[in-house]
C-alpha cells in the first residue's frame, strides 16, 4: 500500500511539473512571437529585409522562444501526452489576450463587444476546457528508459497503429501529390499524422535525456538515436506541409483545424503507445474528452474572429522622389500579405475604406506627331 501511494504521489508530482512546464513554455512562446512581430512591424519600411537581426527586440524574442520550446520539450518527460498536447491551446489563448491588450484602435464598448465577443467566449471555453482535461486527465506516468520504450514499441497494438498510420499517410500523400488534391483537410491530416510520430519520439527522447541527467545513463542505447532521427525527420516534413497549407489557406483556419487534428492524433498516440488511459475509469475519460471538446470550440472561436487577408489593397512602393512616394509599373506586382494591423509595403492601414483602383499600364504621351511636324518643317526650310 505504501509503495502504491508513493507511486501515485510521484505520478501526481510528475504530472504537476510537466503541466506547469508546458503552460509556462506555451505562454513564453506566445510572448516571444509577439515581441518578434513588434520588431518586424517597427522595421517594416526599411529596404533591408534582414534589419531586424540587428535589433535587441528580435533577439530577445528569439531567446524567449528557445526557452519556451525547451520547457515544452522537458514537459513531455514528466507528464503524459494526453496532458501536454492539448495545452497548445494556452498559446492561442495567450496570443488572443495579448492582441486584445495591445489593440491600437479605439472603439465604443458596444462595438468592442460585438466585434470581440466571440474571442472572449472562446477564451472562457478554453480556460474551462483546460481545467477539465488537466484535472481529469491520466495520472499514471512511468519513467521512460530504453527498455520500456523498446517494450512499448514491439507490442502488437503499437505495430498495428503504426501500420494503419503508414497506410493512411501513403494514401493521403498519393491524393495530394498525384491527384493534386490540395484540400486543407488532406494537408492537415498529413501534418497530424506526422505530429503523432513527433510527440511519441519527443517524449521518448526527452524522458531518456532526463534520466541521463538524473544519473541513469541512456545515451549509449541505439533506440535513442532511432527516436532522435525520427523526431527530426517528422518535424522537418511537418513544417513543409504546414508551409504549403499557409500558401493556400487562411492562417486562422489553419490554426484551429491543425490544433484539433494534432491534439486528437497525439492523444490517441499516447493512449496506444504509452497506455496512458489503462488505469482510468469511465468518468475521468468522459470529463477529459469534454474538456478537450471545450478547448476545440474555444480555439475555433478565437481564431475565427481574427481578420482575414484582403484580396486587394493599394500598393505604394517606398521609392521616394523629392520626398513623395511614387508608383512604378514593373510588370507583375505582388501585393504583400495583409494581416490585420500592418502590411509590409502599405503605408496606411485604412480599415473600412473601399480599395481604390490604380492604373497599371499607363500609356506614354503622344510625341510622334510633334516629331514628324518638326521633320517636315526642317525639310521645307532646306528646300527654300
Amino acid at each position: 500500500m505504501m509503495e502504491n501511494s508513493r507511486a501515485v504521489g510521484g505520478s501526481y508530482m510528475d504530472n504537476l511539473i510537466g503541466t506547469l512546464l508546458a503552460i509556462f513554455g506555451n505562454v513564453l512562446v506566445s510572448i516571444s512571437l509577439s515581441i518578434q512581430k513588434y520588431s518586424h512591424v517597427t522595421l517594416g519600411g526599411t529596404k533591408d529585409p534582414r534589419a531586424f537581426y540587428r535589433t535587441k527586440t528580435w533577439w530577445c524574442g528569439f531567446v524567449l522562444t528557445c526557452v519556451g520550446e525547451g520547457a515544452n520539450f522537458i514537459s513531455y518527460a514528466f507528464a503524459p501526452l494526453a496532458l501536454v498536447a492539448p495545452l497548445n491551446a494556452v498559446s492561442v489563448l495567450t496570443s488572443s489576450i495579448l492582441g486584445l491588450i495591445f489593440l491600437r484602435e479605439k472603439s465604443k464598448p458596444k462595438e468592442f463587444a460585438k466585434r470581440y465577443g466571440l474571442s472572449f467566449l472562446g477564451c472562457i471555453l478554453t480556460i474551462g476546457g483546460t481545467y477539465l482535461f488537466v484535472a481529469f486527465g491520466p495520472n499514471s506516468h512511468e519513467k521512460l528508459n530504453a527498455e520500456n520504450i523498446v517494450k512499448h514499441l514491439v507490442g502488437w497494438p503499437v505495430l498495428l497503429y503504426l501500420l494503419l498510420e503508414i497506410i493512411t499517410f501513403c494514401l493521403l500523400l498519393y491524393f495530394y501529390k498525384q491527384r493534386c488534391a490540395n484540400y486543407l483537410v488532406i494537408i492537415l491530416l498529413l501534418v497530424a499524422l506526422l505530429g503523432s510520430v513527433t510527440v511519441i519520439t519527443v517524449k521518448a527522447v526527452s524522458g531518456m535525456l532526463v534520466l541521463t541527467v538524473e544519473g541513469t545513463m541512456q545515451l549509449d542505447y541505439p533506440i535513442l538515436s532511432v527516436m532522435f532521427v525520427c523526431m527530426v525527420a517528422s518535424v522537418v516534413f511537418q513544417a513543409r506541409f504546414l508551409s504549403q497549407a499557409c500558401k493556400l489557406y487562411d492562417s486562422s483556419l489553419i490554426a484551429s483545424v491543425n490544433y484539433i487534428f494534432s491534439t486528437t492524433f497525439a492523444v490517441v498516440a499516447g493512449a496506444v503507445f504509452y497506455l496512458e488511459f489503462t488505469n482510468e475509469d469511465v468518468l475521468h475519460i468522459c470529463m477529459f474528452l469534454l474538456g478537450s471538446m471545450l478547448c476545440f470550440v474555444g480555439v475555433f472561436l478565437i481564431t475565427r474572429n481574427r481578420k482575414r487577408a484582403k484580396t486587394f489593397e493599394p500598393y505604394v512602393t517606398m521609392d521616394m522622389t523629392n520626398g513623395v512616394p511614387t508608383i512604378h509599373d514593373k510588370g507583375l506586382v505582388v501585393q504583400p500579405d495583409f494581416n490585420g494591423s500592418f502590411s509590409y509595403g502599405a503605408l496606411v492601414n485604412n480599415d473600412g475604406v473601399a480599395p481604390a483602383t490604380l492604373p497599371v499600364n499607363l500609356a506614354p504621351p503622344p510625341v510622334s506627331s510633334r516629331h514628324t511636324d518638326a521633320s517636315h518643317d526642317l525639310a521645307g526650310l532646306k528646300k527654300d
